[in-house]
Parts: C-alpha cells; structure tokens; sequence
C-alpha cells in the first residue's frame, strides 16, 4: 500500500472518515530523523496493507493539523480512528521496533 500526503484540505475525507484506522507520520523535510524515518515508514505500509492507513503531514506546510495534534517534536506517528487519537510514537524507531508499538496500538483498538 502507498504512503499518502495528508493536507488539511484532504483530512476529513482521509482521516475522519476512513473505516479504516490511520497512522499520521507528522514530519518536515529538515529534520534528520524524519527523513530516517520515511523508508521504515513507507515499508510498514505494505505489511499493515488493510489494517491501517499510512498518512504523511509536512508540519512545515500544514502547521494547523501539526497544532491541533498537540505535535511538539518531530518525527510523531499518531494513529487515529474515527475522530479520536488512539496512540502515539514520538522520535525514531528502527523498522521492528516500530512494527511491535504498532502492533501493540492494534491491539487495544
């Protein structure tokens, strides 16, 4: 499954109203981490393919959605379903650490 770009023009149709729980990779291009991040983050999508859907935030463009999710370091992962924030990875994490939280988040939801 793709990675998509999430804007606040598409957030509702993407996140709020998505059957599916979403997972919010908030970055900017300057941040070091974040761009560590984006390949681990681009191959769990294929593995989460159906289960989750992956989403990423530009905080530099769209510092709206940054600030309506209380997003204060980068890189933040957030998983939402519906309307409501049901978990959060904050800082980086290697490929199998990321999959295990993730995982974890699924669990409980």
């Amino acid at each position: 499954m793709a990675v998509s770009v999430l804007t606040l023009n598409n957030f509702e149709d993407e996140v709020l109203k998505s059957k599916t729980p979403v997972i919010i990779d908030f970055y900017a291009d300057w941040c070091g981490p974040c761009q560590m991040m984006k390949p681990i983050f681009h191959a769990l999508s294929d593995k989460f393919d159906g289960k989750l859907k992956f989403m990423r935030l530009d905080t530099e463009k769209d510092e709206f959605l940054a600030m309506k999710f209380g997003i204060q370091g980068i890189p933040s992962l957030v998983i939402v379903k519906g309307n409501k924030e049901v978990g959060r990875i904050v800082g980086y994490r290697s490929e199998d650490q990321l999959k295990a939280q993730i995982n974890e988040v699924l669990k409980k939801i």
